[in-house]
């Protein structure tokens, strides 16, 4: 029988494919991505890490199994301690100041997605909560992996290619795919279709997540 993640990964194959053909990935890699358009994805994916990191915490809260409390409240510290400093040194490089970052607003989408990662722990359980946190680990270690061997000429796109293909990151991503197996093993059918609907729909927020920051979405 497939394990739980072998199911949604064929199930959000499609979006996935389009997350990797998207043009902010193909331009973020040509080295042709406006800086702008990253500088607005830096801005919102710091409101989303913020919340992304919350929810570990919050999820490890309702867990038993003191491994997955483990590496879920060292999630709740910071995504990846390598990602932070990256991403600390992205708003240096890119002149990205606290005032600037208080001044944005949140755009659509990100909060559509993490406003649907609370509500599969609030109003569902912490295994749809942890199946919606999967794909932000999955599918960066995915693209970090397939861009890696091209790079990109520009240096913090390639510092941001080289952040999801380090071996801190894909030991976390394959860490969290084992949890999230494991949580599918303990579920009956009924949770295993939800925790399935959970992944698929991050997945699909992924996808426009990208999107957002092409289009500098606003309401």
């Amino acid at each position: 029988m497939a394990k739980i993640t072998e199911t949604m990964r064929k199930q959000s194959q499609p979006l996935w494919e389009s997350s990797f053909n998207h043009p902010f990935i193909k331009q973020l890699s040509a080295g042709s991505l406006p800086q702008q358009t990253f500088r607005y994805y830096l801005k919102q994916d710091r409101y989303y890490l913020q919340n992304f990191a919350d929810l570990h915490g919050k999820i490890a809260d309702q867990m038993d199994d003191p491994d997955i409390k483990r590496f879920l409240y060292d999630g709740a510290k910071g995504f990846n301690d390598s990602e932070k400093e990256v991403r600390i040194e992205f708003f240096k490089e890119l002149n990205i100041t606290q005032q600037e970052i208080s001044q944005t607003e949140i755009a659509p989408n990100a909060y559509s997605y993490v406003t649907h990662m609370y509500h599969e722990l609030n109003e569902g359980t912490p295994a749809r909560a942890a199946a919606a946190l999967l794909p932000c680990y999955w599918l960066y270690n995915e693209i970090g992996k397939r861009l890696i061997e091209a790079g990109s000429p520009i240096k913090v796109y390639q510092q941001f290619i080289e952040t999801y293909d380090s071996k801190a990151f894909t030991n976390a991503t394959a860490r969290m795919i084992e949890i999230v197996d494991k949580l599918g093993e303990e579920a009956g059918a009924e949770e295993q279709e939800k925790m399935q609907t959970a992944f698929l729909r991050s997945s699909f927020f992924e996808l426009h997540f990208w999107e957002m920051a092409y289009r500098h979405e606003m309401w």
